[in-house]
């Protein structure tokens, strides 16, 4: 009814501007030849001018013997300068117009202006020969009247015609007449004289265009009673996991579902139809045969009560990769290293242009955490030691930006946390794509704009496995219950896709497991060297075993201490190397001293050192890891390995040196196994499975990046569409879930109560002198938020 209202008004507008503008064509006409009276006087200037210097030409030309003569007809045009200067200011004063348009009647007299005067002073200072010449002007002039008379007389305006009054003017009579007739017409005879109008008639018309389906369209069947219980088991997924049921079985349920309809093949339009031929996954196949019904019926969905779709245009060719991450050199944790790592290799493609942004701590934080007392003054020259590490290491030279944002140190975490909201460090212009390194981390406390709201694909990427971590601490059941939800809320609500390293992780929502992770290519480079040397038959390795980790219980220590205490005598001889350095490790040498284990503790040292390329076993009993980057290295360097049968390490099983074992007395056989045989070379494919240029390839595949960059403009337009098209209850509860935790962290009293560090919510004054940036505005709390 509303569309029906509005073309309805549109029309009667259209109508009516018609009318309007040929009654104001009509009175411009009127206009102008009002005005054309007013210019006669000028007119007849310029005529009067012309006439006398084509006669002093004239006379000077015929080459009149005296100069009298000459002077005689100057005087005489000054004589008549008065009365010309008279005429003009007469007949052009603005009152000749309004008594013009005053005469202008049914029976208007011919306008007239006698000139007979002016004539005859000037025929009375000119003798014979110029008389003759003012007679042969008005000859002229007259033809010319007789020439315009024909011309007009020709397109239909006679001097008759041009005199009749504008009230008669036919349309306005018209218009005056309809008025009055429809002044007298009832309410009811004006609407079915409406009803059956042409107009009406029209608008059916338009409708039928409008709402016209398309062969495609009427190609589309309805969804069936399978496909509407698939999509009720799909969006009842969050309730579903409440309750307890695995997501996984709802994927099951779902694809068994799907292929009871795939038995013959969906009526979609030939272009889709090709797609679901093409695609197995039966997911994408059901979100496109919503899409299609939905969009047969004409509905759109504009998103839900949360949806922001205000995002940055992406109709340039190349786009922008955001790498966040919670560390930076020169600490050396993973997630400090392998972030810079992801970021040197995506740039290498023109496709992306990357910016990796790592935390700023101030001087008095860096003392705590950078090794041997190093600190920078400021964010320019941490940046130029950043890059220099890398250069080193990877051997060309890496096209990405590095920007930095404040973080403040927690020492009874041993973490970096976000002060402020961290996306707002990210341009408008180049929120396009984020890669979140740690998105658990980085969000427990993040009091800002929604990532998924800003960028438009999120992905994240799970590096460390807190839940083990904090069941090793006082109360750690209770803990580790509430942090398990915590995660599954801050990644279900700020990210569209989860990478984890390994499935060591808890279960996350939207999440797959892959290792998205390479070695250092100086790893590689050094198991080449390596592999040389004993094709040449020399002894590549010398040394025996060893253990390298940072000096915590968490990362392994316990669980060395306690297969080397259960097994001391089983394993005699056998000598292990530790290096590290770490908080726990006066408490770990005391443990290994008081039960006499064969522990021979070094100082930590890079893995890359030259003093450890000799070691021929590197042993790894760690069960907290996700993914640990020194069995990656170790195998890159052509070692055995021997870690536990865990998920940490299903990536390397692969692997022939790795040797993995599932008891304690297992441990003792792969160790004597390690140490009593040579490790196989590595072969190509396995050295590239190794490398980041492997893991980046992975990366791209298992975060959907290489469909979004490699699909072009249409690709986007198209499941941006499927999207809009199909009305998810997911969305609507991921977007509850982000505003009711923006909520809770803008308290200050919640923040502390949960563990958050003091005075994280805004940047500080230092952050401000070091990044050059806007101190926040404080706010009153009211009622305490």
């Amino acid at each position: 009814m509303t569309l029906s209202s509005t073309n309805a008004l549109s029309f009667l507008s259209k109508g009516w501007r018609e009318v309007w503008d040929s009654a104001d064509a009509d009175l411009q006409l009127m206009r102008d030849r009002a005005n054309s009276v007013k210019n006669l006087a000028s007119t007849f200037d310029r005529e009067i001018e012309n006439f006398l210097n084509n006669s002093a030409r004239s006379a000077f030309s015929v080459g009149s013997p005296s100069a009298s003569s000459f002077s005689n007809e100057i005087g005489i045009m000054k004589k008549l300068q008065p009365k010309i200067s008279e005429f003009r200011r007469v007949y052009s004063a603005p009152e000749i117009s309004r008594k013009v348009m005053e005469r202008w009647g049914p029976a208007r007299a011919k306008l007239g202006i006698d000139l007979s005067a002016i004539k005859n002073a000037i025929v009375s200072e000119m003798d014979l020969d110029e008389r003759q010449g003012v007679l042969e002007m008005g000859r002229m002039r007259r033809r010319r009247n007789r020439d315009r008379v024909r011309f007009t007389e020709f397109h239909g305006e006679s001097e008759s015609e041009g005199e009749a009054n504008f009230g008669d003017w036919e349309p306005i009579r018209s218009l005056k007449t309809r008025f009055k007739e429809f002044e007298k017409r009832s309410s009811l005879e004006i609407l079915s004289g409406f009803k059956n109008s042409e107009f009406v008639e029209k608008l059916k018309t338009s409708f039928k265009s409008i709402y016209k389906e398309t062969d495609e369209a009427k190609d589309v069947p309805p969804l069936d009673v399978p496909e509407l219980l698939a999509c009720l088991v799909r969006q009842s997924e969050p309730f579903l996991d409440q309750i307890g049921v695995r997501k996984d079985l709802c994927n099951r349920i779902v694809e068994n579902l799907c292929k009871c309809k795939s038995q013959h093949l969906w009526r979609l339009p030939s272009a889709q139809a090709s797609d679901l031929i093409e695609n197995d996954n039966h997911v994408d196949d059901l979100d496109m045969r919503i899409a299609s019904v939905l969009q047969s019926t004409g509905h759109h969905y504009d998103g839900g009560f949360w949806t922001d779709f205000l995002k940055p245009d992406t109709s340039e060719s190349k786009r922008h990769v955001a790498i966040v991450t919670t560390a930076s050199l020169p600490w050396m944790t993973g997630t400090a290293v392998n972030p810079l790592f992801r970021a040197a290799y995506l740039a290498k493609s023109a496709k992306q242009s990357v910016t990796l942004l790592v935390p700023w701590l101030c001087e008095s934080d860096q003392e705590l955490v950078y090794p041997n007392k190093l600190t920078f003054s400021s964010p320019e020259e941490q940046e130029s030691y950043i890059r220099k590490w890398l250069e080193e290491r990877i051997g060309f030279k890496a096209d990405f930006k590095i920007s930095f944002y404040p973080g403040k140190f927690s020492k009874e975490r041993r973490s970096i946390f976000p002060a402020g909201d961290t996306s707002q460090f990210i341009p408008s212009k180049d929120a396009d794509i984020a890669i979140l390194e740690e998105p658990e981390h980085l969000n427990w406390y993040h009091h800002g704009k929604r990532w998924t709201d800003k960028f438009n694909h999120v992905v994240g990427i799970v590096h460390t496995n807190y839940l083990e971590y904090i069941k090793r601490e006082k109360n750690g059941a209770l803990q580790a219950f509430f942090v398990n939800h915590v995660n599954n809320w801050v990644t279900r609500a700020y990210c569209d896709k989860v990478l984890r390293l390994s499935a060591a992780t808890q279960d996350l929502p939207k999440s797959v497991v892959c290792n998205v992770h390479g070695v250092n290519p100086k790893f590689l480079t050094i198991g080449e060297k390596i592999a040389e040397e004993r094709s040449r038959g020399e002894q590549a390795f010398s040394k025996g075993a060893y253990f390298l980790g940072k000096m915590v219980w968490a990362k392994g220590y316990r669980e060395l201490i306690d297969l080397m205490a259960k097994h001391n005598s089983d394993l005699g001889s056998f000598n292990l190397d530790v290096y590290g350095n770490g908080e726990d490790a006066v408490e770990v040498q005391r443990a290994a001293q008081k039960l006499d284990l064969n522990l021979n503790f070094l100082k930590g040292r890079d893995h890359a050192d030259d003093s450890l390329h000799r070691y021929k076993v590197f042993i790894n009993p760690s069960i907290s890891d996700v993914l640990c980057t020194a069995t990656a290295e170790a195998l890159a360097m052509g070692k055995f390995v021997v870690c536990a049968d865990h998920p940490s390490n299903e990536f390397f099983r692969s692997f022939p040196n790795c040797l993995t074992y599932k008891t304690p007395e297992d441990f003792v056989s792969k160790v004597k196994e390690a140490m009593s045989k040579e490790p196989l070379p590595l072969t190509t494919e396995q050295m590239y499975n190794l490398s980041w240029e492997a893991a980046t390839q992975r990366f791209m595949e298992y975060s959907d990046l290489d469909k979004i960059l490699n699909d072009g403009d249409g690709g986007r337009r198209r499941r941006m569409r499927k999207s809009r098209s199909v009305p998810s209850l997911n969305e609507v509860i991921d977007g509850g879930l982000a505003f009711t935790h923006y909520v809770l962290t803008g308290n200050d009293f919640l923040r502390l109560c949960t563990g958050a560090t003091p005075r994280t919510k805004d940047y500080d004054k230092q952050h401000c002198k070091d990044l050059n940036l806007v101190p926040p505005q404080v706010h009153k709390p009211i009622f305490g938020w």
